[in-house]
């Protein structure tokens, strides 16, 4: 028999909605417990989906997907709805090359009406949808499930600002976990709940209670003006003063609350808003007691829980990063660390335990981390901005406009440079070598092993100027960083081979893939360390005492590191053949590290392969 027997019944949400509202509520049970089993096996998030079964199954069972559009925000809370809309059986590969992605991707199903992967996109995009629909003189739903702590980023509210007087039919769904990927922060979250519950209302209100006693009829105008201002402090307020209609707080994992409440909402007119409280990891003890913790797993026995405190394994860059960081903090007191909501992935957790009053956790909010950092900076300050590779994307301006074109000294930790493997395109950082090496005042540097991160980010942090490491996920070559403190001499690569004929120009990561290919090809190899300033003069020696250069690097090819070696050695007047190798001008879909990397040509095979092609049309016999 099944552990299944309902779900096997569902391929499609149109099978969903032939069920009876009474099996709706062990459907749920069994999705729950096939998501435990499932991405124990293949890892995933996990407590943030736990935590959407039964919202996603009220969506699907009162809307018409996919002719309404559902739009889901992060989009690392949609597993429920792949499952529901025929990948199941594609879960048992998830991530994986080929397999379904762990976001929402247009051209992977008609239900994914919209790719995520980037938080608090869902409001806008679902504006969008709702005015096209309008426009066009077609009636559909369009639903934004926003949640996971993406509230607290600039873009929802600018959606919000806008959707409030746009005379848009659509839904927003404020899926309140109190959790992002990390704890949430902001005033948001916790307003509310101080104003209610502190002992400046309480106290207040009892002495105001004991001075009007004495005088009835003013009391019960008082009780009556405290139920005002209540109602000015509540969430709902907020969103009607943006010209929404409240509706909640609601149970979110409560199918007789949801079902009937979507059902109302469906009928309404103009913009709406429902306010969802759900629990994360909600159904699995383990993942409701450390839902951060779960957030993103890897293979794991679901009897037994993640197995934390095992020691061993390749000491990650991100590991040489939290070490450095604690380590700098102790030497000078004027070092600040901030993140934008990923103290867990960047890093920061140590640092945050020993230095609490120098960490700042700016939630979903990318941009304001960098101008933040930047003010921090002009009071004398020295700030580390802990961030993703993509997400620095979301803060370009920023870094240009509030800190570079101030030349003001905050360092930015860029963690996930390159392919980062099963999150896939929207988190490969494959584009921040091109985009930070054109700002001006901007050093750039890209380590080629451990010890050599650890230097660039005492060099980094020791510059009076804003200064960027960019190093890749995991680890690197096995080296073990030295304990002191010792910056880099600024603007200068090293040789770590002298070979003939041909030289490799590494920026970074394929450092030891262009040593294996450099062996097989006796080429040279220089560790170039730095994008900006460039070691112009190691390059022009290479230039002058080699037949060919091979630039390589784990960034997009256009307007690379590569891209700027070339205008260089133009600007010297040196015509010599060069082969750049790095990234396709596409985006990389998800699967394992390495062999993408290898789909790349980015590994020690694959580059000598390109180079011995690349040699036979160049130089041939």
């Amino acid at each position: 028999m099944s552990a299944y027997p309902l779900l096997d019944t569902i391929h499609d949400p149109s099978q969903l909605r032939r069920l009876e509202r009474r099996q709706l509520l062990p459907l749920a049970d069994e999705i729950r417990a096939f998501l435990i089993e499932s991405v124990a096996r293949t890892g995933g998030h996990l407590s943030s989906n736990l935590g959407t079964v039964e919202l996603t199954i009220a969506l699907h069972y009162v809307f018409e997907t996919p002719r309404d559009r559902l739009v889901w925000d992060v989009g690392h809370q949609c597993y429920t709805h792949k499952i529901l809309t025929g990948r199941r059986e594609g879960m048992a590969r998830l991530r994986m090359a080929g397999g379904v992605s762990g976001f929402p991707k247009r051209t992977e199903s008609e239900y994914d009406t919209f790719g995520v992967g980037h938080s608090s996109t869902s409001i806008s995009a679902a504006l969008g949808m709702a005015l096209g629909a309008k426009q066009k003189g077609e009636k559909r739903a369009a639903i934004a499930i926003i949640g996971d702590g993406a509230m607290s980023a600039g873009m929802a509210f600018e959606a919000l600002n806008n959707a409030g007087v746009a005379d848009a039919d659509m839904l927003v769904i404020l899926n309140d976990n109190e959790m992002s990927i990390s704890p949430p922060v902001g005033a948001l979250n916790k307003y509310l709940a101080r104003i209610m519950s502190g002992n400046f209302y309480s106290a207040a209100r009892k002495a105001g209670e004991k001075v009007l006693g004495m005088a009835p009829p003013l009391l019960e105008l008082a009780k009556r003006a405290e139920e005002h201002v209540k109602g000015m402090l509540t969430p709902g307020t907020l969103f009607e003063e943006l010209g929404f209609n409240y509706i909640g707080p609601i149970d979110g994992h409560d199918l007789n609350a949801l079902i009937p409440t979507l059902q109302n909402l469906k009928d309404m007119k103009g913009p709406r808003f429902l306010h969802v409280i759900t629990k994360k990891g909600h159904g699995y003890k383990l993942a409701e007691a450390d839902p951060v913790l779960y957030h993103g797993v890897s293979k794991f026995k679901p009897e037994e829980g993640i197995q934390t405190g095992k020691g061993g394994g390749k000491l990650t860059y991100t590991r040489v990063f939290s070490d450095w960081l604690c380590d700098m903090a102790a030497a000078d007191p004027r070092l600040v660390g901030i993140t934008p909501a990923m103290g867990e992935g960047s890093g920061l957790v140590r640092f945050a335990e020993l230095f609490p009053e120098r960490y700042y956790d700016v939630g979903i909010a990318e941009q304001h981390a960098v101008t933040f950092a930047a003010g921090l900076a002009c009071e004398g300050l020295k700030p580390v901005v802990a961030i993703y590779s993509t997400f620095l994307q979301r803060a370009y301006d920023q870094l240009i406009h509030d800190v570079a074109l101030q030349n003001l000294p905050v360092t930015f930790a860029i963690d996930r440079g390159g392919l980062v493997g099963a999150d896939g395109a929207t988190h490969h950082g494959a584009f921040d070598l091109s985009f930070l090496a054109c700002i001006p005042n901007l050093v750039v540097m890209c380590p080629g092993d451990e010890n050599e991160c650890r230097r660039m980010l005492t060099t980094a942090f020791l510059h009076d100027g804003p200064a960027a490491v960019r190093y890749p996920r995991g680890g690197g070559m096995g080296i073990t960083p030295e304990t002191a403190l010792e910056p880099l001499p600024l603007g200068k690569g090293e040789m770590r081979r002298r070979g003939h004929k041909l030289a490799f120009l590494v920026f970074g990561s394929p450092l030891g893939a262009a040593l294996e290919a450099a062996e097989a090809l006796d080429a040279s190899v220089a560790n170039m360390r730095f994008v900006k300033p460039m070691d112009e003069k190691l390059l022009l020696e290479l230039a002058g005492n080699h037949e060919g250069l091979i630039t390589l690097e784990e960034n997009v090819v256009s307007g690379g590191a590569g891209s700027e070696a070339a205008r260089i050695l133009a600007s010297h007047g040196v015509v010599k053949p060069l082969l750049h190798l790095g990234l396709p001008d596409r985006f990389m879909d998800h699967g394992d590290q390495g062999l993408l990397l290898a789909e790349a040509g980015l590994d020690g095979a694959g580059i000598l392969r390109s180079v011995q092609e690349w040699q036979a049309r160049q130089f041939p016999a």
